[in-house]
């Protein structure tokens, strides 16, 4: 009877051990859904771009093309991103089946799940620079509809407006009539 308690006692303690390395599956498998959206909204936007680049030319298909290597590099990134999550996903399963074996085994794998957590770290690691790259090259690439005049137009039309509002300001007399002068929060117990 105490060998079966013995043998009882050592798979839980090989559950327990496996149950941490669950949660880093949980936590991969996160980010390769966020992976995944991202590169399903890349390739929909060149897809995009690739349908309407023929109806275009000069400027415009100049911009359309430097997106689309834009995009380009973005896929890259996160294919690879993918590609390592998976491979650190598959370095933590092997990790929990040999922790779960050598439970039951005479031979000492604590070499080899050390390894294969570090190896796991490793591929998470790169995964993580990669889906940073690819947000940076993303987030620097934005497009800007606004022309250089554009820009111009709306710093003066924003300048006309604040010399606007303090002219008004300053003809309403000590500001008595503004909305936020001390004059108009007069409380009830004032009156």
């Amino acid at each position: 009877m105490p060998e079966i308690e013995s043998h009882l006692f050592d798979i839980t303690r090989a559950i327990q051990l496996a149950v941490a390395p669950v949660f880093l599956l949980t936590a991969i498998g996160t980010i390769i859904n966020a992976l995944t959206g991202r590169l399903a909204r890349a390739v929909e936007r060149r897809r995009q771009l690739e349908d309407l680049l023929p109806a275009y030319e000069g400027v415009t298909r100049e911009d359309m093309l430097m997106e689309l290597v834009s995009i380009a590099r973005r896929i890259r990134y996160t294919l690879w991103a993918i590609a390592l999550a998976v491979v650190s996903a598959i370095f933590v399963c092997l990790l929990i089946s040999f922790a779960f074996v050598g439970g039951f085994v005479a031979l000492d794998l604590a070499r080899i799940v050390a390894g294969l957590f570090i190896a796991s770290m490793v591929a998470l690691t790169i995964c993580l620079l990669f889906f940073l790259r690819e947000v940076f090259v993303a987030a620097l690439n934005v497009r800007h509809p606004l022309t250089h005049a554009d820009r111009l137009a709306r710093r003066e039309a924003t300048a006309e407006a604040k010399k606007a509002r303090e002219s008004a300001a300053s003809a309403a007399p000590n500001g008595a009539d503004e909305p936020g002068s001390d004059s108009a929060r007069t409380t009830p117990s004032a009156k």
